[in-house]
C-alpha cells in the first residue's frame, strides 16, 4: 500500500525459509581483476571487502572438505560467442580471451580439486554444464558470493533453484556498483528465491557439512 515500507508490503506474503542440505558447495561467482582494478571500466570500490570475504569462505571450505566452484568469462574476439548480451553491455569487451582483467587475482585462485567454469552469460548454470557436474556430485546447497550482485550473482542463485539446489547468497562475499542495487537484489532474492545469510552463518553452514 502507499506510503508502506518494503518490508512491510511484502509481509505475509513472501515470508517462506529455506533450510540449508546437508552437502552444499561454494560457488564463487566472477571474482577476477576486472571488477578490482582501478581504472577497470567495471571496477568496484566495495569489491575489494568481497574478495577478502571469498577468500576466508574458500579456505573454510577447503579445510571442511566443502567443494570449490569458482567462474569467470571469457569471450571470443569480437564476442562472437557473447550474443546479445555482449551487444547489450560492450564493457564485457573487457573478458575477450588474453586480456588480464579476466585473471582471477593473486590471493584468491582455483587450487587443486577446485572447479572452474566459464561461461559467457550472467548465470554461471548457462550453457556451462554446472548443475550436471553438482548433481552427480551430490550437493544440494549452494552457498554463492562474487560479482556482482544485481547481475551475475542474481542470475547464478535464480537458476541454481530452479535447478533443486538450496541457495543461500553471502551478503558481506557479494559486491555491486552502488548500495542501491545491491541492497534491492538482496531484498528481492531473500523475498522470492533464496536466503540471504551473513559470513559467519555462511561459515557454519561449511563447519557442519565438514
Amino acid at each position: 500500500m502507499a506510503g508502506s515500507s518494503a518490508s512491510d508490503n511484502y509481509a505475509g506474503v513472501f515470508e517462506g525459509r529455506l533450510q540449508p542440505g546437508t552437502h552444499p558447495a561454494l560457488l564463487i561467482v566472477d571474482v577476477v581483476a576486472a571488477y578490482l582494478t582501478q581504472g577497470s571500466p567495471l571496477f568496484m570500490e566495495t569489491a575489494a571487502a568481497a574478495r577478502d570475504s571469498n577468500r576466508r569462505l574458500a579456505d573454510a571450505a577447503r579445510a571442511a572438505g566443502v567443494p570449490v566452484v569458482f567462474t569467470n568469462v571469457q569471450y571470443q574476439p569480437g564476442g562472437a560467442d557473447g550474443g546479445v548480451f555482449y551487444r547489450k553491455a560492450p564493457v564485457l569487451e573487457a573478458f575477450v580471451e588474453g586480456s588480464p582483467l579476466g585473471a582471477f587475482p593473486d590471493d584468491l585462485t582455483p587450487q587443486p580439486g577446485d572447479r572452474v567454469f566459464t561461461k559467457q552469460y550472467p548465470s554461471a548454470f548457462f550453457g556451462t554444464g554446472l548443475a550436471e557436474a553438482l548433481h552427480a556430485e551430490g550437493v544440494d546447497t549452494l552457498i554463492i558470493t562474487g560479482y556482482s550482485t544485481s547481475g551475475c550473482v542474481r542470475a547464478s542463485a535464480l537458476d541454481a533453484m530452479q535447478y533443486g539446489f538450496v541457495p543461500l547468497v553471502v551478503r558481506e562475499a557479494c559486491a555491486d556498483r552502488h548500495p542501491g542495487p545491491h541492497e534491492a537484489n538482496l531484498f528481492d532474492l531473500q523475498a522470492k528465491y533464496a536466503e540471504v545469510i551473513s559470513e559467519a552463518e555462511a561459515l557454519g553452514v561449511i563447519a557442519r557439512a565438514a
